[in-house]
């Protein structure tokens, strides 16, 4: 594929949607990668119950209830809310940065980005932990496929699809094929441990990535008087900037697993074989590669910086939050000495509190950049 024709389907299923923001910022919490089953955590580590028993002993599968069934409908109300619960909690154990920028939010805007990122993480996780070996996840993702159908048919297996089934409610203009191209994107983990160029990565990236934007969109909102095309160019490239990140970031965790998603056009233009990069060895010819490609990245991140100004109020601070974090990551690559195979770029604790305040006050900038320009802010 290409980066062309991914842009192309791109926009063919977004400009379907009404409404547009930044809301590839939702990719913080999805690009952590943290370990553990999402499956099993509902029920176990988050508390949540099932509406069905799942035939086969399938913890994706079995007969999912209608919500409209009397024995779901008379507890609708409890369950829904026991649902936003769990989603909630699974949003702040596992994007913590992006959870403290969502308690920003509207209440019902919040609550919907956790249902989204529920079914993100849970998906995540299918992929990365198939139930008896990769040879059994084309019928598992295939069950977790259907399940999603059912979703949007407003069906819900436990209490964490419920809320999502309330989101896709709320928010009509929601559609479902993202959620399938997500899962796309997981299966590309799968089946390809080497991108040939930037356009093969760049697919990888918009399907694991971009996907969320266009999940987020109807939910964020953009403010008054802002139409979709203007927004979309800004909330495409923090994807993209975002999963760049995180690909500069874990160079050597990924090589440890037998991964480079390092394009191998461009190791090879720097001088830079496979065999060295999965042995974790530094030279002139690397630093200068990594240069290069936090340089890209850098670019998509000023360019998704100029679509601030076109979010709804809202939504702009979890927005606002992810993009400066995550520039400090490709900032303490920098300042380690380019050595990403044994040093880990992070961000300490005291460092993310330290910069929301400067966040919060690009916020308030934007609403002035919004005021001069005559939209509401």
């Amino acid at each position: 594929g290409s980066a062309n024709g991914a842009m192309g389907a791109w926009r063919a299923s977004a400009m379907r949607l009404s409404g547009s923001s930044i809301a590839c910022a939702l990719v913080l919490g999805l690009l952590a990668s943290p370990s553990g089953s999402m499956r099993s955590l509902p029920a176990a580590r988050f508390g949540g119950r099932q509406f069905a028993r799942p035939a086969g002993g399938s913890a994706n599968g079995g007969r999912m209830i209608a919500s409209t069934e009397p024995k779901v409908s008379a507890g609708r109300a409890a369950a829904l809310s026991e649902g936003y619960e769990v989603c909630r909690k699974i949003t702040a154990s596992y994007a913590k940065t992006f959870y403290l920028g969502t308690r920003f939010m509207e209440p019902k805007r919040a609550k919907a980005i956790w249902a989204v990122y529920a079914w993100c993480r849970r998906t995540d996780d299918i992929v990365d932990a198939p139930r008896g070996g990769v040879k059994y996840l084309k019928r598992e993702i295939e069950i977790w496929g259907d399940r999603l159908e059912r979703i949007w048919a407003g069906e819900a297996f436990d209490v964490v699809d419920l809320p999502l089934v309330e989101t896709v409610r709320q928010y009509p203009e929601m559609e479902i094929q993202p959620y399938k191209d997500m899962i796309e994107g997981m299966l590309m983990d799968l089946k390809q441990d080497r991108y040939e160029n930037f356009d093969d990565l760049y697919v990888y990236c918009y399907r694991v990535a971009g996907t969320v934007g266009l999940m987020t969109l109807p939910v964020m909102g953009t403010a008054d008087g802002v139409t979709y095309e203007e927004a979309v160019e800004p909330a495409l490239a923090l994807g993209i900037a975002l999963q760049l990140t995180n690909i500069l970031r874990d160079v050597g965790e990924d090589a440890r697993r037998g991964r480079i998603y390092l394009p191998k056009d461009e190791l090879a233009r720097f001088g830079i074989s496979e065999e060295q990069i999965l042995a974790g060895e530094m030279d002139d010819n690397y630093t200068r590669m990594m240069q290069f490609q936090i340089a890209r990245a850098r670019d998509y991140f000023d360019k998704s910086e100029d679509g601030i100004s076109k979010l709804h109020p809202s939504a702009r601070m979890p927005v606002r939050a992810s993009l400066d974090l995550y520039r400090k990551i490709l900032e303490r690559i920098e300042s380690n000495g380019y050595d990403n195979f044994r040093k880990r770029a992070y961000v300490s604790k005291i460092e993310k509190f330290l910069t929301l305040p400067s966040s919060y006050l690009k916020c308030r900038q934007a609403d002035d950049e919004a005021k001069r320009l005559g939209r509401s802010p």
